[in-house]
């Protein structure tokens, strides 16, 4: 149920937004609106050089013919807090950081969350070759093409994609499905009204309040909402969680949605979306969305190999307790392979966060 809420307060919300399926559902319908509209405008594009992007040798190997990656599309999602055009570009950060691997074959999707604050390496900052900070500040340094090269760097892997959404974006996909059905639960409810009145604040728009739990039919503002609540157990960690709860409920609607409303969707939200794919990529990518699933998903770092600390003047981050130990399980997650050996660079980055973080950890 839900009644009628005005815009209040003077809360600047950095709204999350992210998504495979709304990568899924924008892209497809981006090949229909292309093709009915020839001379219809496309969504903001740049086209990333794949020899800039950090791909190490080794692993370009293993995307060879043969080798464990090869069969895979790799794309970086990020969801930034823009409240201008020009911020969906850079000065923004990537407050959500997703790796969709599609495998090309069975049209499976696994997810992977990279959490914001996980201390990695960002590549070159102002003087330094290789800065170590937050991992969600490296779009707001050097954009997508930053923020895809530390994705590659530290994570082993071979990522030329991308997809960056505004704030805007989600709030607009949500509502021309006609809304998503999430279950809300007790503790949910005591902040999901709160952030909105946060995302009105930015939007400069009203809102609709949830007055109670279960599972219910939630609009664009309330579902953006959903996803911003990390109070009630969980942190961050269950944030993306709700995250990725509702690229799956999107998914859902997305399949049951005829092809004039997706038009439309794409048509609102072009304005919001800035990726490197164009439509070449996306007919290779894209034939039909009930082709595609979510089959498992998953956070990096994993709940075992990380740590919380207050890293000096760099702030509260996530520390990687043994970032190869994690990119050996992100291999086999996503990949499937059980004898994965990191890159040198991986081994140099773990031992740098190591001396850079223990002294601040808590034994």
């Amino acid at each position: 149920m839900a009644a009628k809420g005005k815009m209040s307060g003077k809360q600047k919300a950095k709204i999350i937004l992210f998504g495979v399926e709304i990568v899924i559902i924008l892209v497809m319908v981006a090949v229909l609106y292309l093709v009915m509209n020839k001379s219809g405008e496309g969504p903001k594009m740049a086209k990333l050089d794949p020899k800039t992007l950090e791909i190490h040798e080794e692993v370009q190997q293993l995307s060879q013919e043969g080798g464990t990656m090869q069969g895979y599309r790799n794309i970086a999602l990020f969801g930034v807090d823009a409240e201008r055009d020009s911020d969906l570009y850079k000065s923004s950060r990537s407050d959500v950081i997703m790796i969709a691997s599609i495998n090309l074959d069975t049209g499976d999707i696994k997810l992977v969350s990279v959490y914001r604050d996980t201390y990695l390496c960002l590549g070159p900052y102002l003087e330094h070759d290789e800065y170590y900070w937050k991992c969600n500040a490296a779009y707001a340094h050097g954009g997508a093409e930053q923020a895809v090269k530390m994705l590659n760097m530290n994570l082993d892997m071979d990522i030329t994609d991308f997809v960056a959404v505004s704030y805007k974006g989600l709030r607009d996909v949500i509502d021309g499905l006609g809304g998503i059905y999430l279950d809300i639960d007790e503790t949910e409810l005591l902040h999901i009204n709160n952030y909105q009145i946060g995302i009105a604040h930015a939007l400069k728009c009203d809102y609709d309040m949830v007055t109670e739990p279960g599972y219910q039919l939630l609009d664009g503002m309330q579902a953006a909402a959903y996803c911003r609540i990390r109070y009630g157990g969980g942190d961050d960690f269950k944030r993306t969680a709700r995250q990725r709860e509702v690229l799956r409920a999107i998914e859902e609607r997305a399949k049951q949605t005829d092809l004039a409303t997706l038009t439309q969707v794409f048509n609102d939200c072009i304005g919001n979306i800035y990726t490197s794919l164009d439509s070449d990529d996306i007919l290779d990518l894209i034939g039909d969305i009930a082709n595609y699933q979510i089959t498992e998903e998953a956070g990096f770092p994993i709940e075992t190999l990380r740590k919380p600390g207050n890293i000096g003047a760099k702030g509260d981050c996530i520390i990687p307790a043994n970032l190869e130990e994690n990119v050996i399980w992100l291999h086999q997650f996503l990949f499937n392979d059980e004898d994965y050996q990191v890159t040198d660079k991986v081994k140099e980055y773990d031992r740098q966060i190591e001396a850079e973080t223990s002294k601040y950890l808590k034994k």
